[in-house]
C-alpha cells in the first residue's frame, strides 16, 4: 500500500491548461514572433517561459523537452538532377 503523502514517480501525461490574459498588442507581437519561428503562440509562450526559468536557474531538473509539434519528418527528397 502506498502512502498518500508520497509524490508520484511518473509525471502526468496531460499538460496543464492555464488561462492567460494579455494586452492585445503584446499578443499580436508574440503571435508574429511565433510565426517567424514556425511555432504557435502557445508554443512560443512555453518556449519563452522555459528559457526564462533556465536563465534564472529555476527550471526543474525533471522537466522534459518541449513536445514536438506538427508532422513527423518524411523521407529525404531525392536529389534534383540538372538537365
Amino acid at each position: 500500500m502506498t502512502d498518500s503523502s508520497e509524490t508520484p514517480k511518473r509525471r502526468p501525461q496531460q499538460r496543464k491548461q492555464v488561462l492567460l490574459r494579455l494586452d492585445p498588442a503584446v499578443y499580436e507581437a508574440l503571435a508574429r514572433w511565433a510565426g517567424d519561428e514556425l511555432r504557435s503562440a502557445n508554443a512560443q509562450i512555453e518556449f519563452l517561459l522555459r528559457r526564462a526559468l533556465a536563465e534564472a536557474g529555476r527550471l526543474p531538473k525533471d522537466t522534459g523537452p518541449l513536445p514536438r509539434r506538427g508532422r513527423p519528418p518524411g523521407p529525404p527528397a531525392p536529389p534534383v538532377s540538372e538537365p
